[in-house]
């Protein structure tokens, strides 16, 4: 069951079409990537989701219904922008906003002094805002959107100001919101956090939506017939009997098992049991697969394709 479907949403500024007929479904329970290119549309379609602007056409359902100012308390957003008050204490900061969703004074002050000592943010309670760093600002803001265990979240560049061991930390607690059952819409530049985090995917750029999968079907679409080829033997031997089938070919140096490893692109005329029956006839064929595409791969691909086709249309 989709806990959230934007179906044909349509949105234009004066000089700008923001969203053009964009559709977004995304299951209960699954942690679901928004990509795009900055100023695809992105940031306004969440917007949209979160109540904040109205679409001009298109309809948002939540949970089967059509969205209306109360699903919002249901809905966790940690913006990209920081949206916190310079000048109050954190720890009062974050009981105010915990009140704004509905928890008591007693709940929120409890909830949150478990979780400042969880993220390692503890001795920060007393401490003003301004003198929080952008890390920890978003450490803040993250255990705000989601005190008050809303069934959909939604982060957008979560990520921002962190060091590797603090991302890391953040990406840990998302799986577990996950596994708690919070469905999770994640938006991020950071393809890498995708293949961790995001099991399916909604690419946007210039306002459409020019590609939705799930990650791993999204690879093996775009591997296309790149392989790998683990073996022990004669390399310029085996470089000559394969030649006729591949396109590329770019060998690697042994690894500690004395095993040598080459990739390959296949021609699409050539079948793989004819390049495995080939390649082992002339060495000792230790391994074969098939080599899939990043995701950073995958969405510069996906964007370079969707812009040439708009020049071609324009």
């Amino acid at each position: 069951m989709n806990i959230l479907e934007a179906n044909n949403i349509v949105k234009r500024f004066t000089h700008h079409t923001a969203l053009d007929n964009v559709s977004l479904h995304v299951p209960e329970g699954m942690i679901y990537g928004l990509l795009g290119p900055n100023g695809a549309g992105k940031t306004t379609l969440i917007r949209i989701i979160n109540h904040i602007t109205a679409p001009d056409s298109g309809e948002v359902l939540f949970d089967g219904h059509h969205l209306t100012a109360d699903d919002v308390s249901n809905i966790g957003y940690l913006p990209e922008e920081r949206g916190l008050y310079k000048k109050m204490e954190v720890g009062e900061q974050a009981i105010f906003f915990a009140r704004l969703k509905g928890m008591t004074r007693h709940d929120a002050t409890t909830q949150l002094k478990a979780w400042f000592e969880r993220l390692e943010i503890g001795d920060w309670w007393k401490k003003k805002v301004q003198e929080l760093s952008k890390g920890m600002a978003q450490k803040v803001q993250f255990i705000i959107t989601v005190l008050h265990k809303p069934r959909l979240l939604i982060f957008d560049e979560p990520f921002s100001g962190f060091d590797p061991i603090n991302a890391n930390i953040l990406k840990n607690e998302i799986l577990e919101l996950s596994k708690q059952g919070s469905t999770v819409i994640f938006s991020t530049h950071n393809m890498s956090s995708v293949e961790e985090l995001c099991q399916r995917i909604t690419l946007i750029n210039r306002s459409h939506d020019i590609l939705t999968g799930d990650v791993i079907d999204l690879r093996k679409q775009y591997g296309g017939n790149r392989m790998s080829l683990t073996y022990r033997g004669d390399t310029d031997a085996l470089c000559k009997a394969i030649a006729p089938m591949v396109s590329l070919c770019t060998v690697s140096t042994p690894d500690r098992d004395r095993n040598l490893r080459i990739n390959i692109d296949l021609t699409s005329s050539m079948a793989r049991r004819d390049l495995i029956s080939t390649a082992n006839s002339v060495v000792d064929l230790v391994g074969f697969e098939q080599l899939l595409p990043s995701m950073d791969e995958i969405f510069i691909s996906a964007v370079a394709n969707s812009n040439l086709q708009s020049q071609q249309n324009d």
